[in-house]
């Protein structure tokens, strides 16, 4: 019981439910048709890892950076560095004990070697650590590094492989970063008794509302317009991914619908506490494997 418990608290510590969003690392893999490709799908596999515990590494040391004002808020008060549960020492020796890993794996993989993507994990690491220790309270500069996170992710995944993506493939995950980072902010004011963050008093709710569907309606059309687009066609012989269209604007009414409920507008958290909004992205995802599938057949 104990081994169980330890297992959850570092496991707590880590955010390994947030390793979801490395998942961004996998786009141009299979939008390159490249899946077919074992050496590039291994490589993906341990970039994947490699970005998870360098996120894991940020987290720590945001947690540490914000273990006071975390034991005043009434949701981040139960997290393990927060709660107690584990002590700064332990923490940092987990952290370094990643960074040890992280070397490891990029040898292993032979993405040291790759200059463009350990310049993005290094350029992911400063940003954050400039979050914590105060960007973050910086108007639009906070909102900007939370989608610069999503759009790193996916031009790493590029990198490893030596595929580049397509820029209107680029601008649909940068509209749709910049979607939920306006969206956490907003819900973050809305929830002003509970939350803690001092940016939320420069911004006003309209401001964030406003932009926050702007960037949904963009995201909305960039994806429209790649799925029309001749390279696209040319790419995958067919026009069937304008058919994928109504799941998109699906998933993201869905999600939209569930941040304008009570929620802190965490995507990670709005994903998981929905069964309905996790079915319709495994739908996409089937209805896109299925397509880029028989492109791969035909091509």
């Amino acid at each position: 019981m104990n081994y169980l418990d330890t297992i959850k608290k570092y496991s707590a510590l880590l955010r390994v439910k947030h390793y979801i969003k490395n998942a961004l690392i996998f786009v141009p893999l299979f939008f390159s048709l490249s899946f077919y490709n074992v050496k590039n799908v291994l490589v993906c596999v341990f970039g994947f890892i490699a970005f998870s515990l360098l996120s894991s590494i940020i987290y720590i040391f945001n947690d540490i950076n914000d273990i006071e004002k975390d034991r005043l808020h009434t949701i981040k008060c139960k997290r393990p560095l927060a709660a107690g549960k584990i002590s700064k020492r332990n923490a940092v020796i987990t952290a370094l004990f990643l960074f040890i890993l992280i070397g490891l794996i990029l040898i292993l993989a032979g993405i040291y070697q790759n200059l463009g993507a350990v310049c993005i994990l290094g350029l992911y690491l400063i940003l954050n650590i400039l979050y914590s220790a105060g960007l973050k309270n910086k108007p639009i500069i906070d909102i900007v590094i939370l989608a610069a996170g999503y759009v790193l992710r996916i031009i790493f995944g590029g990198l490893i492989i030596g595929v580049e993506l397509s820029a209107w493939l680029y601008l649909v995950i940068t509209m749709g970063a910049f979607y939920m980072g306006f969206g956490k902010r907003r819900n973050e004011m809305l929830q002003q008794g509970k939350e803690t963050r001092d940016v939320t008093k420069a911004y006003t709710y309209n401001f964030l509302d406003k932009n926050m569907y702007v960037c949904q309606t963009l995201c909305i059309v960039f994806y429209s317009l790649w799925s029309i687009d001749p390279l696209t066609v040319q790419k995958f012989n067919t026009t069937a991914f304008v058919y994928t269209i109504p799941f998109v604007l699906l998933i993201l009414f869905k999600y939209s619908l569930n941040i304008e409920a009570d929620s802190d507008g965490d995507p990670t958290s709005v994903l998981f506490h929905d069964k309905v909004l996790i079915l319709l992205v495994l739908l996409y995802s089937a209805s896109a494997i299925v397509i880029v599938n028989l492109a791969g057949l035909h091509g």
